[in-house]
């Protein structure tokens, strides 16, 4: 067995164990790979994680940029009290549109608010409502716009709040320096701004699994 065949026999044990089956979540990544949408949600043991943190948390807000199909929205969202909302930012019309239908199938629909457009867009739109300060973000889009997500980030929340940053290992070319690439430059860009600004805290975990090497950053604001 190869190490990505071991990595994913191991994820798919923890999965049994800890995340076992959930019509709702098998259903949103069923109704995602059917309409084309890329392959690239959290897995189980990854948003099991989330809604772990945001339980921990004691959120009753959460910021998502990068909805996809919805999937990590809905491990999100299970987190939330009965007066709790998530936002969550999908660059795709045709992206939300799915997510907003697995949402819905899931029972979440009252606790979601997605919109659709460029993140770098909705966000000065949402910070004009002037919103509670998020308890917890979890930013999964565009990589090399990371750094810009991570401040606004800072702008949305409080002391206390958590800031989750998704693919930051990027195979391993996050450690190269030289690298040209937009995404391991705005991972890059986004890790040393956690690690330099005077309000954050953070740290970073390598991760291996049915997606391959990979890991994310922690970041707490202070």
């Amino acid at each position: 067995m190869s190490e990505p065949q071991l990595w994913g026999a191991v994820d798919d044990y923890f999965t049994s164990r800890l995340s076992p089956d959930d019509e709702a979540l098998e259903a949103a990544l069923r109704d995602s790979e059917a309409a084309g949408l890329p392959a690239i949600a959290v897995t189980a043991p990854q948003g099991k994680l989330l809604q772990l943190l945001a339980q921990i948390q004691g959120a009753r807000t959460i910021l998502e940029i990068g909805t996809l199909g919805g999937y990590s929205t809905i491990w999100l969202a299970r987190a939330l009290p009965e007066d709790g909302r998530l936002v969550s930012l999908e660059y795709s019309a045709k992206h939300a549109e799915v997510a907003v239908r697995n949402i819905a199938r899931a029972g979440l629909d009252r606790l979601v608010d997605v919109r659709v457009g460029p993140a770098l867009e909705s966000l000065p739109k949402l910070a004009d409502e002037n919103p509670a300060p998020f308890d917890l973000v979890f930013i999964d889009a565009d990589k090399v716009n990371n750094p810009h997500y991570v401040e606004w980030a800072l702008k949305l929340t409080r002391a206390g709040s958590l800031i989750v940053l998704d693919n930051v290992v990027r195979q391993g070319r996050v450690a190269d320096a030289d690298s040209t690439s937009p995404d391991v430059v705005g991972t890059r860009a986004a890790i040393e701004l956690i690690g330099q600004h005077p309000r954050l805290t953070g740290t970073a975990v390598q991760t291996v699994g049915a997606k391959g090497y990979d890991g994310f950053a922690l970041a707490r604001v202070l």
